[in-house]
């Protein structure tokens, strides 16, 4: 299944563009998106370790479900000051 990921900060930069789509096959979970996420914009690999994967605005575990109807989003690491 083809699964659409909003991208954020140094996700978006790093990716080139403000979503991606990955193909994962189903029943799929977090960390299945996670590793399209890195096979498909490998130059994401090194910041994907500190990123998290939101489904439907809450964070996810490795093992939470993922459908194709979910919001996904990339959140890379926040600064402040």
């Amino acid at each position: 299944m083809r699964v659409e990921i909003q991208m954020f900060a140094a996700a978006r930069e790093l990716a080139g563009q403000e979503t991606i789509q990955v193909e994962v096959n189903p029943p799929a979970v977090a960390s299945d998106v996670m590793a399209a996420i890195g096979h498909q914009v490998p130059e994401i690999t090194q910041l994907l370790r500190a990123c998290r994967l939101a489904v439907d605005d809450s964070y996810a575990s490795g093992d939470t479900p993922v459908s194709e109807r979910n919001h996904l989003a990339l959140i890379p690491p926040v600064s402040g000051g």
